[in-house]
């Protein structure tokens, strides 16, 4: 089976440097240097279905653009790639989601999937008038999930949940194809929700002996309820032509952080209640030294962003042996990023993909339509 990769489009800005924060706190200045207009995002989806990447992750939370709304306009300027949205059930009724989300597949021709979040920050969550705690946020999740997945199948559904309740609720007309319900989590909880609701568990990076935990977690609670999710895993990639380059580009970055910043933004990390987030935290421990906590793993990004904070460094050959690295573990789905987004799509697809594909590990998407033959093999 071929790779799958996704691209990021920065709804919270692009930049030549690092643009932090996420997970209750806010983007940093550098957001501004190129902001996320339609026309800088639609270049980016533009790019990213031309290399090969299917899909694209939007984020979520107060720091960044609406990501239904940002999608669903960048939408009109390409023509193949899908868009995985980042979204919170907490804001938004049950049945409300399921017929946006239906509305979406008609309007883009199946080119919506759904990555649900549910939110660790008790304080972001507040804002948007959301006052349950983590654990009640979760629960509530899987009552969304279970009402979402029933609509979509065409049935009439009625609930009175602990905290959802819907009657008599169906949908008009359900989406062609259903979008995928990707999810990720690393507290107990989460990996409950997982288990009976992903189409797709999605991990941040962490050096492969953890990842591998989380696999072998996930997919034994998933087998009790007679499933067997997909495994994806959100990075960044900085890959050059030589290891020299990626890791004197990774340094220039690291050299732009403020301290300041660094300080700020690790102080707003620390309270927030993800499990994932500590887990983040806990690679590079706000410090400077020893940021490369795996061969080609680099947990510098986390200094000043919250969420997905380690990085895929070195030459192609360096970053697609690690891909296999982590694909040998059981992961199929990569969803990546890097700084600015435009130029970092392209030297991935023009350094990395080639190399994958005469490996016979990945397919341009537009192969099998016959767009695209196949891409041009890497020699060397």
């Amino acid at each position: 089976m071929s790779l799958t990769f996704h691209w990021f489009l920065p709804t919270n800005g692009d930049s030549r440097h690092v643009v932090g924060g996420g997970h209750g706190t806010p983007a940093t200045a550098s957001g501004r240097d190129r902001p996320p207009t339609v026309g800088y995002l639609s270049q980016i989806a533009r790019a990213a279905e031309d290399l090969g990447f299917v899909g694209a992750l939007t984020p979520t939370g107060a720091w960044c653009e609406d990501a239904w709304l940002t999608t669903a306009m960048v939408s009109q300027h390409s023509e193949r790639l899908k868009f995985l949205v980042a979204f919170r059930p907490g804001f938004v009724s049950p049945t409300l989601a399921a017929q946006m989300a239906s509305t979406f597949q008609r309007q883009t021709g199946g080119r919506l999937l759904l990555n649900v979040v549910t939110g660790g920050e008790s304080h972001e969550q507040r804002a948007y008038g959301d006052f349950l705690d983590k654990d009640a946020r979760y629960r509530r999740t899987g009552e969304f999930l279970q009402v979402v997945r029933e609509l979509w199948a065409g049935k009439s559904v009625d609930l009175h949940g602990e905290h959802l309740r819907v009657a008599d609720a169906r949908l008009s007309r359900v989406p062609d194809p259903v979008p995928e319900v990707y999810f990720g989590g690393s507290s107990p909880v989460a990996g409950q929700i997982a288990a009976r609701h992903a189409d797709v568990y999605l991990t941040w990076g962490e050096p492969p002996a953890q990842v591998a935990e989380k696999i072998a977690w996930i997919r034994g609670l998933a087998a009790g309820h007679g499933r067997a999710p997909r495994f994806g895993i959100r990075l960044h990639v900085i890959t050059r032509d030589t290891s020299e380059q990626a890791w004197a580009e990774a340094h220039r970055l690291l050299d732009g952080f403020d301290p300041e910043t660094v300080r700020s933004v690790q102080t707003g990390l620390a309270r927030s209640e993800s499990e994932g987030q500590r887990r983040m935290l806990a690679l590079h421990g706000g410090s400077r030294d020893s940021l490369e906590i795996h061969p080609n793993l680099w947990a510098g990004i986390g200094l000043v962003r919250g969420g997905a904070g380690t990085a895929l460094v070195g030459s192609h050959d360096e970053v697609a042996e690690r891909i296999k690295e982590y694909h040998a573990l059981g992961m199929d789905e990569f969803v990546l990023s890097g700084y600015p987004h435009l130029e970092e799509a392209y030297w991935f697809g023009e350094g990395v993909l080639p190399r994958l594909a005469a490996q016979g590990l990945w397919t341009h998407p537009d192969a099998e339509t016959g767009v695209r033959a196949a891409q041009v093999p890497f020699v060397g």
